[in-house]
């Protein structure tokens, strides 16, 4: 019936594409007199553009020729002309929609062109990205196009502002065209360029403050989130949260940590793995008792002891160093389960972190007391028009629409996908996968074939190295540890025979190129006879090493390669010990396993067991939709609140008259 009504009526998707299909003929009948422009006049178009607003006109009707404007400019400074797919991918960026483009295809000119005709009405166009460095790259790489034509430049970082200069001011490598402003300067700028937390964190600064005019943000007029299913999705789940100190005991943290690591799991307490959670025992509870010389933990006098054991226990049993965090410089920093990256300044709430502190023996920060909060959701629907790009969009489609009413557009390929993606292959155990994994990567390694390894954590992908090691083989490894390598890593991963282990952290944002990144220590011939030979070799192999709860995860790993036609392959080891293995797989895998009587080196490579897989993902996405709509019915109630408190509190703050305010106040009541 389905297949029926789609051949009737068609396609929505491809509907869509239809239209903006239209918009790129509009785009190309002009390339021809765009081209023949002076620099001067090209860039002369931005104020004549300008002018045409002022008069009346919308941007809808300045989009061709915008675009056309800015492809040219793009093709003049930087020797790429767009694709006609990137003109769709723009169009449907500017019509507030998400584009899911995969690697390779160019999202960052794509994010170009429509941030120039946003950029166009002086109320401001963000560029959203997943982290500082990000934000500091694309603002200068693209960012110069864009400050050619005529269009003022903020970058924001987690302690600073910069505006885009015209020359070079710094020799530090990633900032040299980035001169030191004020935030309000940043955010005046036609296009700004930051992480969601600058954004979201400033909109709480600023409705703290005392003073209207010590605010930096203006409206919110038009946003571009990059990596948007990371960014409104992934970290949806963590609400922004600015904070003050409060009165707690370091000490009780101390002595339930000695506490916690004397109870035996299994006896004295129970893991829950599908909810993260911990449950002490009926045997449990009476040891903290004693310990702690008590006649009832559960007595209203001792609630607060039971917080205490409950965060103990998770700190001991569920979270791991080089895993969910890392240990440096004395302190404790969470490591984002999704991108792989440290998160600063980021910590766990309800004395969590406070426990893993006691846990590692460094210094327990006090808890906290929240001032101001908001979660993602509701701070990106403040904005008048909110656009996002993402490889991997679709298999969330449901929850974009829900959530934030933003419909997913598929933009088509530039060149066919020749990636080869094979079967996963199923292991007993942890041991004998890595060992797999290890024996793999000799192979392709052996043919000069580069071989990109996902892992899941710091800790396996230290493990996995010392395999390499113990067999000789030269590897580089890119991790939260060592990011401050990650450019110099991710330029060489393409390279012949070049060997990656890396965590989520090469899942985005980054461009592996086969023959490696052009420049530096060769030149275009050398580089082109080194591009062909990986092309030869079979281009980029991807190996995963385990399975991550969203699909999205797994899909950004594999689009690391076959990236604009590129020939690449992929492949997964599973075994049932892995995290999503053992919370969600059907539990008759392990028996067929046995009953197939293979032993623990022998793999399991069925197209019926990936499926169940899959399955065992899609439950656990839509557990996690679940968690994240429940978050947002929450806030949607603070969010009244706080939009009513904002409110009155500016009208206060505007010198309005209170006595007015007031009285309207009362005679409501």
């Amino acid at each position: 019936m389905l297949k029926w009504a789609s051949k009737i009526f068609g396609d929505s998707n491809e509907r869509e594409l239809k239209q903006f299909r239209g918009a790129v003929e509009e785009v190309n009948a002009l390339e021809a007199v765009i081209e023949g422009l002076t620099d001067d006049e090209l860039c002369g178009k931005t104020d004549e553009f300008r002018s045409q607003l002022a008069d009346g006109e919308a941007l809808d009707d300045l989009l061709p020729e915008a675009f056309a404007v800015a492809r040219e400019q793009i093709r003049r400074s930087r020797g790429e002309r767009a694709h006609d797919v990137q003109i769709i991918g723009a169009s449907v960026l500017h019509h507030g929609k998400i584009a899911e483009m995969k690697t390779g295809e160019g999202k960052t000119l794509v994010a170009t062109l429509a941030l120039y005709l946003n950029g166009l009405d002086g109320q401001g166009a963000h560029l959203i990205t997943v982290n500082d460095y990000l934000a500091k790259r694309d603002s200068q790489w693209y960012g110069k196009t864009l400050q050619t034509l005529g269009l003022k430049i903020g970058v924001l970082q987690h302690d600073s502002a910069y505006l885009l200069a015209e020359e070079q001011v710094s020799d530090t490598p990633n900032m040299e065209y980035l001169e030191p402003c004020t935030r309000t300067e940043a955010y005046k700028a036609d296009v700004t360029y930051g992480t969601n937390h600058e954004f979201g964190f400033d909109f709480l600064r600023d409705n703290m403050g005392v003073d209207v005019k010590a605010r930096v943000q203006r409206e919110r007029h038009f946003a571009i989130v990059d990596e948007v299913d990371n960014i409104l999705i992934d970290e949806a789940r963590t609400p922004l949260i600015i904070s003050g100190p409060a009165q707690e005991s370091t000490q009780t943290y101390q002595t339930f940590a000695r506490l916690a690591a004397t109870l035996q799991a299994g006896e004295d307490y129970t893991i829950d793995e599908k909810a993260r959670s911990v449950q002490p025992t009926e045997q449990g509870i009476a040891k903290v008792e004693a310990r702690l010389s008590i006649d009832n933990l559960y007595s209203p006098e001792n609630y607060k002891l039971t917080r205490y054991l409950e965060s103990a226990l998770k700190a001991h049993a569920i979270y791991g160093r080089d895993r969910e965090y890392v240990v440096k410089d004395g302190a404790v920093t969470i490591v984002d389960e999704f991108t792989g990256r440290l998160m600063p300044g980021r910590r766990w709430g309800d004395g969590l972190h406070q426990a893993i502190e006691a846990k590692e023996r460094v210094k327990i920060q006090q808890e906290s007391l929240t001032y101001a909060t908001i979660t993602l959701q509701n701070y990106f629907r403040l904005y008048e028009k909110l656009a996002g790009m993402t490889g991997t969009a679709v298999t969330e489609a449901e929850e974009f629409d829900k959530i934030y009413k933003l419909d997913v557009i598929v933009v088509p390929t530039n060149d066919p996908l020749a990636r080869i993606d094979h079967t996963d292959l199923i292991y007993r155990n942890e041991r004998a996968k890595f060992d797999a994994v290890a024996e793999e990567i000799e192979e392709v390694h052996e043919q000069g074939q580069p071989v990109l390894v996902g892992t899941v954590s710091i800790e396996k992908s230290e493990y996995l190295s010392e395999l390499l090691k113990r067999e000789g083989i030269k590897h580089n490894v890119l991790n939260a540890k060592n990011h401050e390598s990650e450019a110099t890593i991710v330029a060489d991963a393409g390279r012949f025979g070049a060997v990656t282990i890396a965590t989520n952290m090469a899942g985005r944002g980054t461009d592996i190129v086969l023959g490696g990144k052009r420049g530096d220590d060769r030149n275009e011939e050398e580089w082109q006879r080194d591009h062909d030979k990986v092309i030869d070799a079979g281009g980029l192999h991807i190996i995963g090493t385990e399975r991550h709860e969203a699909r999205r995860i797994d899909n950004q790993l594999r689009g690391r390669s076959g990236r604009q036609g590129d020939p690449g392959s992929s492949r997964f080891f599973v075994s049932l010990e892995d995290d999503i293995m053992r919370r969600f797989a059907p539990e008759w895998l392990g028996g067929m396993l046995e009953k197939l009587g293979m032993d623990e080196d022998t793999p399991l490579e069925s197209n019926m067991v990936s499926k169940s897989i899959e399955q065992s993902q899609t439950k656990v996405e839509g557990h996690n939709f679940d968690i994240r709509k429940h978050l947002v019915d929450y806030d949607d109630v603070m969010n009244t609140h706080r939009d009513v408190i904002y409110q009155e509190r500016n009208k206060a703050l505007s010198d309005a008259d209170l006595k007015t305010n007031f009285l309207d106040m009362v005679r409501e009541e």
